[in-house]
């Protein structure tokens, strides 16, 4: 058999043979000589995440500005490092413009921002083509530098082929909320936005509804900001959204949050494939087949910060959609509360009469760790044989019920290793079980 040196190889086929690497791999590979190196350069540059502003300014003073050209995925925050000296807001708005300027190629960007950028950041939006989900969050301090709702839609709807958006902690402008000026529990507020220059068909309506008139959109994330504007009931809706995630407003209570997140589900609600729920739903015209505007939602999510006193009602209160699968997903103090709602909710499915959730096949349950939890607090064992107790009690509903169910547990920490299995697996499920350790996963 002849042999064929790598660079005898035509570059379509050095290509293809980076391009199945591992990252790690490919630096190593790049270290060989200038030539390979120059090859594994689309695939080193394909995804890049920065940190800090300094970490952007670092990369612009040292890459190649064509190297950018080969990025689709970036992950970037203008927060400083520590110690470091703060700029002004046009200074990091200029160096987030030219890193944007020059990656033509970029299909979905992480934007984490320490407090708010110049207006002028919006101006390379419209011209990338490519660029189909966008995640931006105020990763500061709201109170001190809140991100304006204003300068957030506008990168939205100046976004052409925008499919995906996600966002968190965004600020309501006063201009578009003057009744929440010293209201109680004073929200923040976002101010001096009003020279966002208008949109050629929203004009100033720049608010958080107006995302809705975005008619490529097709999933949309918002959490911990508030939604109480009343244009959610009215804005003409041009997006045919298939997943919604609406969040909680910590800065309202529960009641406030249910009316908002069933404002938007009203308006949304006839293209809706997937919703995850954090804030309960006590409208019952969701329940009625004939009258619910969810009318094609078959898989929900409820999140851990759901009130677990509002899961049965919530869940009866959305039985006029057509739903196949629930996942539910809890901090691990809650676990026995959430398997013996999930317990109330199936007796209630078995004496509704089939109708009621006919369409469902599977439930999951999985823990996840609560941010506020110490690393030690280690369950004891009476707490441990409890939550094994109640997920078995589930296991056995649901396999009597017929229906497909992974129920993730938490494992004895002995070896301090926070680990979660599933169990009430159906047999078709027992030869894949998934063992998760930390965020990462393997299947064996």
């Amino acid at each position: 058999m002849a042999s064929c040196s790598w660079h005898s190889l035509p570059n379509e086929m050095k290509l293809s043979i980076i391009d199945i690497l591992e990252a790690e791999d490919v630096k190593v590979l790049s270290k060989v000589d200038q030539r390979t190196y120059q090859a594994c350069v689309p695939a080193q540059f394909k995804k890049v995440k920065l940190n800090d502003y300094e970490a952007i300014e670092s990369f612009l003073e040292n890459v190649p500005r064509n190297y950018c050209s080969h990025i689709e995925e970036l992950d970037i925050c203008t927060q400083h490092a520590t110690n470091s000296m703060p700029v002004l807001p046009r200074i990091r708005a200029d160096s987030v413009i030219a890193l944007l300027s020059a990656s033509p190629s970029l299909s979905k960007l992480i934007l984490r921002v320490s407090g708010s950028l110049d207006k002028s950041i919006i101006s390379p939006f419209p011209y990338l083509n490519n660029l189909k989900h966008i995640s931006i969050s105020n990763c500061g301090d709201e109170k001190r530098a809140p991100l304006s709702e204003r300068l957030v839609v506008s990168i939205a709807v100046n976004t052409r082929n925008l499919e995906e958006l996600s966002l968190d902690r965004i600020t309501r402008s006063k201009m578009h909320a003057p009744e929440l000026e010293g209201a109680y529990p004073c929200p923040p507020l976002a101010l001096n936005d009003e020279d966002i220059q208008d949109h050629p068909i929203l004009g100033s309506e720049l608010s958080l509804p107006s995302l809705l008139r975005i008619p490529t959109l097709r999933k949309l994330t918002i959490r911990d900001t508030h939604l109480g504007h009343e244009a959610w009931t009215s804005i003409p809706v041009a997006c045919r959204l298939q997943v919604l995630d609406i969040g909680s407003c910590y800065h309202e209570d529960d009641g406030f949050n249910t009316r908002c997140t069933e404002r938007i589900m009203t308006a949304v609600g006839p293209t809706v494939n997937e919703f995850s729920l954090t804030a309960a739903v006590s409208d019952s015209v969701f329940s009625e087949p004939s009258a619910t505007p969810l009318t094609r939602l078959r898989k929900l999510h409820i999140t851990p910060f759901f009130p677990v006193d509002s899961v049965v009602e919530t869940m009866a209160n959305l039985a006029g959609s057509p739903v196949e699968k629930i996942s539910v997903q809890c901090f691990q103090e809650d676990m026995v509360d959430i398997c013996s709602a999930l317990e109330k909710f199936l007796s209630l499915r078995v004496a509704r009469g089939p109708e009621f959730y006919h369409k469902l096949k599977q439930i999951n349950v999985s823990v996840t760790n609560n941010a506020d939890d110490e690393d030690d607090d280690t369950p004891t064992q009476e707490e441990t044989e409890e939550r094994l107790e109640a997920t078995r009690r589930l296991q056995d509903f649901c396999r009597d019920l017929q229906l497909r169910s992974i129920v993730e547990k938490e494992i004895s920490k002995k070896n301090s290793k926070p680990s979660v299995a599933p169990i009430a697996a159906p047999t078709s499920f027992v030869d894949a079980r998934r063992y998760h350790v930390k965020g990462r996963s393997m299947t064996i």
